[in-house]
């Protein structure tokens, strides 16, 4: 009896060690995903934030493409040093609206995964309006 429940038993050494070496590295393949969608999620925060940056910038009244241009660039400058590689700016500007779009690429935790980063931004560009009914 001892030797049948000795051989079942020996059946089953190492068993243990070759789950470990299976589980291990997709446990930390999922954990590293999960850290490289949370830094994508970062960059595009700070490429949207640069975008209403710089069309809060462009559209005031007295607002130019380079002033958008030159307050998203300072805003990228101070923001993007960690997520958000590469980033790219661009302002255009018409007589009524504003837009601004923003790409770039978040910084790569996995190996071989550049996940790209985009964000847009439009208004209306601002007008003063005097007021007809308070004129004398």
């Amino acid at each position: 009896m001892r030797a049948r429940l000795r051989s079942a038993v020996d059946g089953d050494r190492g068993e243990v060690t070759v789950e470990l070496v299976i589980a291990t590295p997709l446990l930390l393949l999922a954990l590293l995903a999960i850290i490289q969608l949370a830094v994508w999620s970062h960059a595009t925060h700070v490429a949207q934030a640069a975008a209403s940056e710089a069309l809060a910038a462009a559209r005031t009244q007295d607002g130019t493409t380079e002033t958008g241009l030159a307050a998203g660039r300072r805003l990228l400058d101070d923001l993007s040093a960690g997520p958000l590689r590469n980033p790219g700016i661009e302002v255009s500007r018409d007589v009524d609206t504003v837009s601004v779009s923003i790409g770039g690429e978040a910084a790569a935790v996995l190996p071989g995964v550049h996940l790209p980063v985009h964000a847009e931004a439009s208004g209306e560009v601002e007008r003063f309006m005097p007021n007809a009914a308070s004129a004398p």
